[in-house]
């Protein structure tokens, strides 16, 4: 066995799936002919990296959303400017 305690390793969910040689925690279902890993801590880890990516998406959209909504405000701004400044022109 690895560096990895045995309890890393969770129960098959399934009696029918077959251990696969040389790859402890790993199993091969049957029907699908599947590999199904059943190590807990490669999960977890799979899982941490998963959610790191996920937040980081959703902080690129926010950034995103932040940026247009900025660049909408400026042309805004710059309308409104162009504005003034032609109803000063009008009125000398």
């Amino acid at each position: 066995m690895s560096s990895e305690s045995s309890s890393d390793y969770i129960k098959p969910f399934n009696s029918s799936l077959i251990p696969v040689e040389g790859k402890e925690g790993w199993y091969r279902d049957p029907d699908s002919n599947a590999i199904v890993n059943c190590n807990q801590s490669e999960y977890e880890n799979y899982m941490a990296a998963y959610n790191k990516r996920i937040k980081k998406e959703r902080k690129m959209e926010t950034l995103q959303d932040e940026v247009s909504g900025l660049k909408s405000d400026i042309g805004e701004i710059k309308n409104l400017l162009k504005s003034l400044l032609q109803g000063d022109k009008h009125d000398s």
